[in-house]
């Protein structure tokens, strides 16, 4: 908040301070301009305010519409306070300012006589610092802008100020601004706009503020009168927006005003283009007929109201659409939206609309286009839109059974999409109360069951409710319906969040009930997903298939679910530029639930390439996304982010604290998914401090030595967690029969990262060093090794222990050192202090001892040799028998490992040791 309670405006009151200070020594003058609403007067009331603090004595006048029609009306305002001071004027100047002001009689004065006066009276007051502050000066009337324009001119030199604010726009009034010092007040920027809408607003929905700011463009009269002129039911998103936000009352006043004075048939080709909003001028004049030309914009274009681009109309700004909708009747808006739909038959979704805001009773014809559109949109990926025509559809159904079927769908898309659990929740409850036989549906119950777990419900109890509901429903064989579709994917949300394998059970047995095969999403995302240990490695041909053409998809569901079921396979940077759409959408007031989970994929994806920074911001985002938009329940995945970075990065207190808040909550709640995500962050807490008791004992709290617990996928991402922990704790026997289960499930088939844990989880495990050394050397040789800087560095610390252990000194502290220095990058503190204990057992010191070769695998480092002796690509290709393309992409990867750009720096950077 800045000084005078402004918002955002600390570059304005800098500048009216410090000329208020100028002026009250040498006087001057200054003219505010901008648009209506944009705070020219706070600005005036801030300058005001501070030349009272600093003595100043202030006179202020306010142009009015009114008293614009009365001869020297304003200059009475202004010169009122000083009446006492006009008898120690020349009695010329004296007769001419009390006739002027109406305080004396004879015929009209010269007006340059007046002007004088005002001027020697102003200056003569400023014996001590004086203030003259002009409002709306475009509206004060002729002979007193004619005085203040001179007087403006001539306080040079005397201890008076002139400071003015005036409006853009044609009419500027009589008010001459030629030469004077001018300043064009700019609107808010985002970041403000936001802040001054929150203070003003605390209890404004989230998700309908991104709406706010984008049509109020900064405005601040916009952005406080915006939220007001909303009914309690759509600030709180229980209700939609209309399409076209409605206008306060000051905002009315100006803008309204401006267009109520446009000829007719302009006013009527204006509110066509605002309630279409495409602004294509082909479709609003075939939709007017002969009622309108496109000529009759001329009038809106002269006013600066509209700008008219390769052939498109488009509002100067977003409140002058809201003001065009304003200043016409509900029957000339429903007319214009009738209008449009019949030109309109060849694009059934602008259509759908349009008949939909041109009815008024019940239609089914017009219920069921809505409908249709709806389910098109949300192939598209546009939930917002879909939720909005599903429930204007289920507002012009004519039966209660049709009616309730469609509000009982956008509650589902609501809640599932968008996490708005208390718009669904008012909805349920309308349904209730109806009674009929939607209560009964699929996305009745579905949309439910996602309700309850938001208010803090037992996912089993929801899990009962939605089982029960599949189990009776007429259609549960149909795998087509999509109401069975939703249910199945909503059952696997619940089967997932509970992680328990009797809960997978009831929902194999729906899809085994159904008559077709299920979607092939829904089984691919549930092999890949919900037990990848059984049934991971036979599905990766048919995920293979499907990524491929992922970065086309628009509907958002096949991107998330897609998400899921590339998340242990460890293939999201596959889909990180469609999952980023999806966040910049949540950004702009998207799908919220949508958006959470997409940080969540980014999240995990960043975490185990290194990224942790950027791991960092997307948990942020997501627990503020989570709380603000999403619902609540949904805040365990962001904590989870959190409490992994924390462990990892030694902040094992914040570590702790995030593990219990995420346990407190999911006992309870029979969130045995959020659990395990605990024990996860608890496990490598454990490892970093050095507790490796405890680490087992965490680790086998997911999943038992020698057993890959079913349907707790999360136990693969801490395997060699498991092993490590056992052979630290002297349980040999356990990390060997836990390597056994991870061969035997075929577990490095799943995915490069895990193959590499697995084979380094076997070296840890070997009781022989030459089978230990063959399987680290082996786990550091396959592909994507440069992928995983984490997991690699702590699988070179293991390799490295156990070859100091062996004596074989050289070969550990290159190990060694490749481990420390890739924890020092990544801020993996506890694990950089292990890793320099061992380089310190090892007779190496750490820091400018570390060899320069130390971050390369054995093959690197042999090629940046030969590349520092000057070899080409070809010359080391044949030597090492590779390929030229391979030995460039080697040297891709060597040169930011060296900390070097071009291939000339490589002697220096490898040091004459090397």
């Amino acid at each position: 908040m800045d000084g005078g309670g402004l918002v955002g405006r600390w570059e304005e009151l800098r500048l009216l301070h410090t000329f208020v200070d100028r002026a009250a020594v040498g006087g001057g003058s200054l003219v505010l301009t901008g648009d209506a609403g944009i705070g020219k007067t706070a600005l005036l009331d801030a300058a005001d305010e501070y030349a009272g603090s600093r003595g100043a004595t202030v006179l202020r006048v306010v142009g009015t519409e009114l008293e614009g029609q009365v001869g020297y009306a304003s200059l009475n305002q202004a010169l009122y306070p000083l009446l006492d001071r006009i008898d120690a004027l020349s009695t010329t100047h004296r007769t001419a300012l009390q006739v002027a002001l109406g305080f004396g009689e004879g015929p009209p004065p010269d007006r340059l006589l007046v002007a004088n006066a005002a001027t020697v009276l102003l200056r003569t007051a400023a014996s001590a610092p004086l203030l003259l502050v002009v409002d709306d000066v475009q509206w004060i009337d002729r002979a007193s802008a004619g005085v203040l324009s001179f007087v403006a001119r001539r306080l040079t030199g005397s201890r008076a100020g002139f400071l003015a604010a005036s409006r853009n726009g044609d009419n500027q009034g009589y008010f001459d601004h030629a030469g004077l010092p001018g300043y064009d007040v700019r609107p808010l920027s985002d970041v403000d706009a936001a802040e001054l809408l929150g203070l003003r607003f605390p209890d404004l929905h989230r998700s309908i503020t991104p709406r706010i700011l984008q049509t109020a463009q900064g405005n601040p009269l916009a952005l406080l009168e915006l939220p007001r002129a909303l009914s309690p039911s759509q600030r709180a998103a229980a209700e939609p927006l209309p399409a076209v936000l409605p206008l306060g009352r000051h905002l009315q006043r100006y803008f309204v005003a401006r267009v109520a004075n446009l000829p007719e048939p302009t006013r009527a080709l204006l509110l066509a283009a605002a309630v279409d909003d495409s602004g294509d001028l082909g479709v609003l004049l075939r939709a007017g007929g002969d009622r309108y030309r496109l000529e009759d914009l001329g009038a809106a274009e002269r006013d600066h109201l509209i700008e008219i681009h390769d052939h498109r109309l488009r509002f100067r700004h977003p409140l002058i659409r809201s003001a065009v909708v304003a200043a016409m009747t509900s029957a000339d808006r429903r007319a214009a939206h009738r209008e449009l739909a019949a030109v309109l038959a060849d694009e059934p979704e602008r259509r759908a609309v349009h008949l939909g805001e041109a009815t008024i009773e019940p239609d089914e014809d017009v219920a069921t286009m809505l409908e249709e559109a709806a389910g098109r949109l949300l192939g598209r990926g546009d939930h917002q839109s879909a939720v909005a025509l599903l429930t204007r559809a289920a507002e012009l159904s004519p039966g209660a059974d049709a009616r309730g079927r469609r509000l009982a769908e956008s509650a589902f898309l609501g809640a599932e999409s968008m996490g708005d659990f208390r718009s669904a929740a008012d909805r349920l409850e309308a349904i209730r109360r109806a009674g009929g036989d939607a209560a009964a549906s699929l996305h009745y119950a579905s949309a439910a069951a996602l309700v309850m777990i938001d208010e803090d419900g037992h996912v089993d109890t929801a899990h009962r409710l939605l089982v029960a509901a599949i189990a009776g429903s007429p259609d549960a064989r149909n795998a087509s319906n999509p109401e069975i579709v939703n249910a199945l994917w909503t059952l696997a949300l619940l089967c997932f969040v509970g992680g328990r394998t009797q809960l997978w059970d009831d929902l194999y047995a729906a899809m085994a009930r159904l008559v077709d095969v299920p979607p092939d999403l829904l089984s691919l995302t549930l092999d890949m997903f919900a037990d990848p240990a059984r049934t991971g490695p036979a599905a990766l041909p048919r995920l293979d298939a499907a990524l491929r053409s992922v970065h086309h998809e628009k509907d958002l569901d096949v991107v998330q679910n897609l998400a899921g079921a590339a998340m242990y396979a460890d293939r999201l940077a596959e889909l990180r530029e469609p999952l980023w759409r999806i966040v910049l959408q949540g950004r702009d007031g998207g799908p919220a639930r949508k958006h959470l989970v997409s940080l969540f994929d980014l999240g995990v994806d960043d975490f185990h390439r290194g990224k942790w920074d950027e791991a960092a911001e997307f948990a942020a985002e997501g627990l503020a996304v989570s709380e603000d938009r999403a619902g609540g329940f949904f805040s365990w995945y962001p904590r989870y982010h959190q409490a992994l970075l924390a462990a990892v990065r030694g902040r094992f207190d914040t570590a702790r604290a995030l593990v219990d808040q995420i346990a407190g909550w999911a006992g309870p709640r029979g969130a045995g998914t959020a659990r395990a995500f605990a024990h996860h962050a608890l496990v490598l807490a454990d490892l970093g401090r050095g507790d490796y008791e405890a680490a087992y004992r965490h680790a086998t709290a997911i999943s038992p030595a020698g057993v890959l617990a079913s349907h707790v996928p999360h136990a693969l991402w801490m395997a060699m967690d498991l092993v490590e922990a056992a052979v630290r704790t002297n349980r040999r026997a356990e990390a060997a029969d836990h390597v056994r289960a991870l061969h035997a499930a075929d577990i490095p088939a799943l995915s490069p990262r895990l193959a590499i844990l697995v084979e380094a989880s076997a070296g840890i495990a070997a009781t022989e060093d030459d089978a230990s050394r063959a399987h680290f050397e082996k786990a550091l040789s396959l592909p994507t090794v440069d992928h995983w800087p984490f997991d690699v560095a702590r699988v070179r610390l293991c390799y490295g222990e156990r070859l100091r252990r062996v004596r074989s000194v050289n070969e550990a502290q290159v190990q060694l050192a490749a481990a420390a220095t890739a924890f020092t990058n990544l801020g993996a503190d506890p694990w950089t202090a292990r890793a320099e204990r061992e380089l310190r057992a090892a007779g190496l010191g750490t820091g400018a001892n570390v060899p320069r070769t130390a971050a390369l695998t054995a093959q690197e480092a042999q090629i940046a040799r030969l590349a520092a002796a000057g070899l080409t690509n070809k010359d080391i290709a044949a030597r090492l028998y590779l390929s030229p393309r391979t030995v460039g992409g080697h040297l891709y990867r060597i040169f930011p490992k060296l900390g070097i750009t071009t291939r000339a720096a490589l002697r220096d950077a490898l040091g004459p040791d090397d």
